[in-house]
């Protein structure tokens, strides 16, 4: 037999395997960035997420091709906007909503124990955003707006039940109420469109987060249900008109992973709190909020954002069904898509910041919002300058700490620092924080007239505790520090040349104090650039030089 040359050998082969499918990997954004929401304005696309006591708040992402993301900025940038004095961490800013409509951007969100819900608006999303017009009338959490084929508006959001008389723990309604689509204001009173849930006669829980579009003429209505830790799903119920009835889908839920074995190889848990989008081409996506525990129900980076196609059969849409797990892969939306994925905000995080800019980038964020200036970029060209104040990561104020989300199970961050501490409660470095009784500090300050060393771990009362110290030869002209994450482990070291590392501990400090289910609440781990003087007045500054982050997800798959 005659032989076949090799590219014509090649040409075959590739055309009997067909061309290899590009794919997008889950999560999209990786770490701490929950509850998405998600539009489309023309071929871009944007998401939005809960931030909490964090400042700026709202980060907002922008694609073209709905797996490529930047950040674009933060909706709330101004302390005008933002009012987050004394808020918890995870108080603050829940679960926002971000639509387009008529050339106008709109995100509509709930600021938890301070004016409750409202509106701001911007012609382009990248801001400036309004300030916050607020929505007294609509009592409740996790607001959504829809806009009619009439350009009529309508707010749908999780409120009380029937007369404020719960029938059991979770008992809560979704209501309906059209605004003034000039004025954003209520204009008629709320009705209640899903009381409880699903089937209420089963005791349904935490019914939340509601999105209303439509489609072929049915209004869908999809929420969140079971509440957002391990029992999470998200369910769908359908009407000929927006006012309701709205009638629940038989093989509700579309979207959850709580019936599957814990024991499975590298799980997925807790998805739910998702948002639709429509490509021009009339597919459909959904992103969703979902979790990567690296054992049992313990995971450090918070809850993620994931994105999976929606299939709709006889008229309702389908996400999983049965045994059906979220998948780490999916293929890319679009075929025009024929780069490989580039995602600096998902997968194996890389990031590197050596402070020359004139404004910090902005997935920087602060805790709670910034009255004062207290850092600067300017001061000392190339660092990060930072006042060393009085108030501390432990206390409900805005201490001199700049966070960067965890991203990866199995991880580094480092920093450089150029301190000269005047007394011993003055300290500057590096902290691992979950919240205000749930962190590490990695620290240079001083002792008995020494340069020092230290790690601290969190009490249950603000204060801290000395887990290790070392006393330095000399007081360096720049010291480095660096914390590993290894899921349920962390190591804490320093050097003095960025070349030889001392760890300051024999074993691994306990990454299961910093996780969700042991510390509570819905924020994940931020390695934090800062600076004290714990309650005193402090006269010194520190300087840091550069803060890298490396992550490594394929560490921790099984």
């Amino acid at each position: 037999m005659k032989r076949l040359p090799v590219l014509f050998l090649l040409i075959i082969l590739a055309m009997t395997r067909g061309e290899a499918q590009l794919t997008f990997r889950n999560p999209i954004l990786s770490g701490f960035y929950p509850d998405p929401g998600i539009c489309r304005a023309g071929n871009d696309y944007y998401i939005v997420n809960s931030s909490f006591a964090y400042f700026p708040g709202l980060p907002v992402f922008h694609s073209t091709d709905l797996v490529s993301w930047k950040q674009i900025g933060n909706a709330m940038d101004r302390k005008e906007q933002l009012d987050l004095a004394g808020a918890g961490v995870s108080r603050g800013l829940f679960a926002p909503t971000i639509r387009y409509h008529n050339g106008l951007f709109y995100i509509v969100c709930t600021l938890i124990d301070k004016g409750g819900n409202f509106i701001i608006t911007a012609s382009d999303p990248k801001g400036p955003w309004s300030n916050p017009i607020w929505l007294p009338q609509a009592d409740g959490i996790d607001p959504s707006l829809f806009f009619d084929d009439d350009n009529r508006a309508y707010l749908v959001y999780n409120s009380i039940p029937p007369d404020n008389k719960p029938l059991y723990d979770g008992h809560r309604t979704i209501r309906l109420a059209e605004l003034d689509a000039k004025t954003l204001q209520v204009i008629t009173a709320n009705m209640i469109i899903v009381n409880g849930g699903t089937d209420i006669s089963q005791k349904p829980v935490w019914i939340e987060a509601p999105h209303i579009f439509k489609k072929d003429g049915w209004y869908y209505l999809i929420c969140a249900e079971g509440g957002t830790g391990y029992n999470h799903s998200e369910v769908v119920f359908r009407s000929k008109l927006v006012s309701g009835p709205y009638v629940p889908y038989a093989g509700n839920p579309i979207l959850t992973q709580r019936h599957l074995d814990p024991a499975r190889k590298n799980p997925v848990t807790t998805a739910g709190h998702a948002d639709f989008v429509e490509t021009p081409d009339g597919r459909w996506y959904a992103v969703f909020l979902a979790c990567r525990p690296y054992e049992g129900d313990h995971y450090n980076i918070g809850r993620e954002t994931f994105m999976m196609p929606v299939q709709w059969k006889d008229g309702w849409p389908h996400l999983l069904q049965g045994n059906e797990e979220v998948q780490y892969e999916y293929p890319v939306p679009f075929p025009s898509v024929t780069q490989k994925v580039v995602n600096p905000y998902g997968g194996n995080a890389v990031y590197k910041d050596d402070f020359s800019g004139q404004s910090l980038d902005p997935r920087f964020m602060f805790l709670r919002t910034v009255e004062h200036p207290w850092y600067s970029l300017a001061e000392k060209k190339g660092y990060l300058a930072m006042d060393v104040r009085p108030e501390t990561a432990g206390e409900k104020v805005n201490p001199s700490f700049v966070a960067f989300r965890q991203q990866n199970h199995a991880c580094e961050a480092i920093t450089a620092l150029r301190f000269s501490p005047a007394a011993e409660n003055e300290k500057a470095g590096l902290a691992l924080f979950q919240n205000e009784t749930h962190f590490y500090y990695l620290c240079q300050s001083v002792s008995g007239g020494k340069p020092v060393v230290q790690l601290f771990q969190s009490g249950k009362d603000s204060s801290m505790v000395l887990v290790a110290s070392r006393v330095l030869r000399r007081a360096p002209k720049q010291l480095y520090l660096k914390i590993e994450g290894r899921g349920p482990g962390y190591f804490f070291s320093y050097s003095t040349n960025n070349k030889r590392w001392t760890c300051l501990t024999k074993e691994e400090m306990d990454g299961k104090f910093l996780s969700t289910k042991t510390a509570g609440g819905f924020v994940g781990s931020v390695f934090g650039l800062y600076a004290t003087s714990l309650g005193k007045a402090g006269s010194s500054k520190a300087f840091f030089d550069f803060f890298s982050y490396t992550g490594n997800d394929d560490v921790y798959k099984k």
